[in-house]
């Protein structure tokens, strides 16, 4: 009875631990399952798409005419958003996205839960301390590399030189006589 008493409690500290953790990630993965679910379906309705538009720095691509079927995740402030078409142009990408509002809340409650079990410290409202915001367009650009690769002119001769030897005798002298063979 010890025994099980003292199991159930090191269990309840290891959850108070970190099996929120593992619980909130567990209930994430589950929600970001479902809505890719009723997306390949097609149980999402138009009502419920959202046009995002993002700021990047494509020079050496051509705008694209049409959405292309592109499926991922992105974030932006406090909410999640699945997206089910891209479209690129040399200054902005287009997402249509569906907001994924299981995985905001689940999120935003694990925020609330581990600002209670860590030790970090607190602003005076009661806030963590606020991060350094990144840089709004340099964070999207990506750099457009051309490569040109050169023939050269003058190219090595290649002289084959084979290498053979002549036996001046086939026959390789012994010092002694072969053992005999043993049946």
């Amino acid at each position: 009875m010890k025994r099980f008493f003292a199991l159930f409690l090191l269990s309840i500290h290891l959850f108070n631990t970190g099996g929120y953790t593992f619980a909130f990630q567990y209930f994430i993965h589950q929600s970001e399952l479902s809505i890719i679910k009723n997306i390949y379906e097609n149980k999402v309705d138009a009502t419920q798409l959202v046009q995002i538009k993002v700021p990047v720095n494509n020079k050496g691509i051509t705008n694209w005419p049409d959405y292309e079927r592109v499926q991922g995740q992105i974030q932006l402030k406090d909410g999640f958003y699945n997206y089910v078409g891209v479209k690129m142009t040399q200054d902005t990408m287009f997402l249509v996205c569906v907001a994924n509002s299981t995985k905001t809340k689940l999120f935003n409650a694990n925020i609330i839960v581990a600002k209670n079990v860590s030790d970090a410290p607190l602003s005076k409202k009661g806030e963590a301390p606020a991060k350094k915001a990144p840089s709004s367009v340099s964070e999207y650009n990506n750099p457009v590399v051309s490569y040109s690769f050169l023939c050269f002119d003058d190219s090595v001769e290649r002289i084959v030189i084979p290498i053979s030897s002549k036996l001046t005798s086939p026959y390789i002298k012994s010092p002694g006589k072969p053992p005999n063979y043993i049946s």
